[in-house]
C-alpha cells in the first residue's frame, strides 16, 4: 500500500516523443509528436533515506525516457489512451515504481491547444493496477 502522503516523486515533464497515432488511418500514416510527462512514486524501500547519492536507490528517468520513446514507436495505435495504459504498465512493470501518472498531450484538434489524457496506475493490485 503507498503511503498516505509520499512526499518522494520523480517526474519527467515534456518529453517529445514520436508516434503513428489516430483514429482515421490517414492521421496514422505519418508520425507525429506528442508531449508526455510522467510522475512516479518510488517503490517504498527506495524512499528511505540517506541515497547516499546511488542512482540504484531512485528511479533513473533517463532509461524511463528511453522505454518510453520506444514504447511509442513500437505500433500504430488509435487511441492516446491505449499509448498511456501501455506507457503505465512498462514503467510500472520494468522499474522500481510504487504509481505512475502518465498524461499525453497530442497537438491535432483546430482552435486548441493540445487535447489529451492523463492515466494513474498503480503497482498493487489492490489501487487498481
Amino acid at each position: 500500500m503507498l503511503p498516505q502522503h509520499s512526499p518522494d516523486q520523480v517526474f519527467i515533464r515534456g518529453l517529445v516523443v514520436s508516434s503513428y497515432i489516430g483514429v482515421p488511418d490517414a492521421e496514422r500514416a505519418n508520425s507525429q509528436d506528442l508531449l508526455v510527462t510522467l510522475v512516479m512514486t518510488p517503490q517504498p524501500e527506495l524512499l528511505t533515506p540517506p541515497l547516499e547519492d546511488e542512482i540504484t536507490r531512485t528511479i533513473d528517468y533517463h532509461a524511463v525516457s528511453i522505454r518510453v520513446e520506444e514504447i511509442s514507436m513500437e505500433r500504430p495505435r488509435k487511441l492516446i489512451e491505449t499509448l498511456s495504459e501501455d506507457i503505465a504498465a512498462a514503467v510500472l512493470a520494468e522499474f522500481p515504481v510504487a504509481a505512475v501518472t502518465v498524461e499525453i498531450e497530442k497537438f491535432i484538434l483546430p482552435n486548441t491547444r493540445c487535447v489529451g489524457v492523463v492515466t494513474t496506475r498503480y503497482a498493487d493490485a489492490e489501487r487498481g493496477n
